[in-house]
């Protein structure tokens, strides 16, 4: 199972054409504490970099993208009744939704952990 990130500090957690999705400690820091989440249908197809779901914090709103052509599978609804999760464990329990990938590959070209390190540091 490998984690991919991307610029707009999104994690992909990849398990064959399957993936998870989350926000990183990076945005999650960024943002503050989580107040509210707005999570994408079950069933509904995204485009790559497609606005997918809403996490609003007492700071901010910001838009989580879909990292690649997919279908929506499940969503966290214990991060819709708890939106505090996406501060707490932001990569294990705070995920926001799980996707189809339609080509895995795709998540080839964004970043692995090393890079996204050196990424997140530079963008403060």
């Amino acid at each position: 199972m490998s984690i991919k990130y991307t610029p707009d500090h999104e994690w992909i957690k990849l398990d064959g054409d399957i993936a998870t999705v989350g926000i990183t400690h990076h945005a999650q820091d960024a943002l503050g504490d989580v107040v509210f989440v707005d999570l994408p249908e079950v069933g509904k197809t995204y485009a790559a970099k497609d606005a997918a779901a809403v996490v609003e914090s007492v700071k901010a709103a910001a838009d989580v993208y879909m990292p690649a052509n997919a279908e929506v599978l499940e969503v966290n609804e214990a991060l819709r009744a708890d939106p505090s999760l996406a501060n707490s464990d932001p990569l294990g329990a705070g995920w926001f939704f799980k996707i189809k990938l339609a080509n895995p590959a795709d998540l080839d070209a964004l970043m692995d952990e090393t890079s996204y390190t050196s990424f997140a540091a530079d963008s403060h």
